[in-house]
């Protein structure tokens, strides 16, 4: 990891707009939240200080949102095509952000035993589970309410139905989640997502 640092250290100081800097999976080698706020800082110094042409490769989902700050970072991903529990890469590249990480899958086509695999999996559940079950139930509505105005004190306030909101991106987007087809992390994501949209119409 200090090796790793030591290199990130002089592109950071040396790069400049005119160079090509190729980045992967920075901050994996220390704790998951070190990890994820030295690769955040990172890529925005690359951003805003260096204004590098930069290939950010990543596994942290949340550095998926600096687009919405950064007008000129761009979410790409790799497309794969699911089969049951297993996985083909397809090596074509599609705008915007992976939908899910394919871990275990690669950790199966490395050959990794059965037993290990399931173990893993079921660990991940735990994990998923728990992840969700420590966050606060997001209000997706509550950006826009918020920002229409209070009504007047004693007066009650009329709910506008999805499909006559102004955001039809978001009615769109409602439309396409299949709760059943989800896992919690997707399903939370999704959430995610929603919010994002109901902040931007605000």
């Amino acid at each position: 990891f200090m090796v790793e640092m030591s290199e990130t250290a002089y592109i950071l100081h040396h790069a400049t707009d005119q160079s090509l800097v190729l980045m992967d999976e920075v901050g994996r080698g220390t704790s998951t939240f070190d990890g994820l706020a030295l690769a955040h800082a990172i890529a925005e110094h690359l951003l805003q200080k260096n204004k590098s042409f930069s290939l950010f490769a990543t596994h942290y989902f949340e550095l998926t949102r600096l687009p919405e700050a950064h007008a000129t970072a761009v979410n790409m991903h790799l497309s794969a095509l699911e089969q049951g529990q297993d996985i083909v890469f397809l090596h074509h590249i599609e705008p915007g952000p992976a939908s899910k990480s394919y871990g275990i899958a690669v950790a199966k086509l490395a050959g990794l035993p059965n037993r290990a695999l399931k173990a893993a999996q079921k660990h991940l559940n735990d994990l998923e589970n728990q992840a969700a079950a420590n966050r606060p139930q997001l209000d997706i509505f509550s950006a826009m309410s918020s920002e229409n105005g209070a009504e007047e004190e004693g007066k009650e306030q009329e709910i506008e139905p999805v499909d006559n909101l102004q955001n039809n991106e978001l009615a769109e987007a409602l439309a396409q989640i299949q709760p059943d087809n989800l896992t919690p992390r997707e399903a939370l994501d999704a959430l995610y997502r929603l919010k994002d949209i109901c902040n931007k119409a605000s």
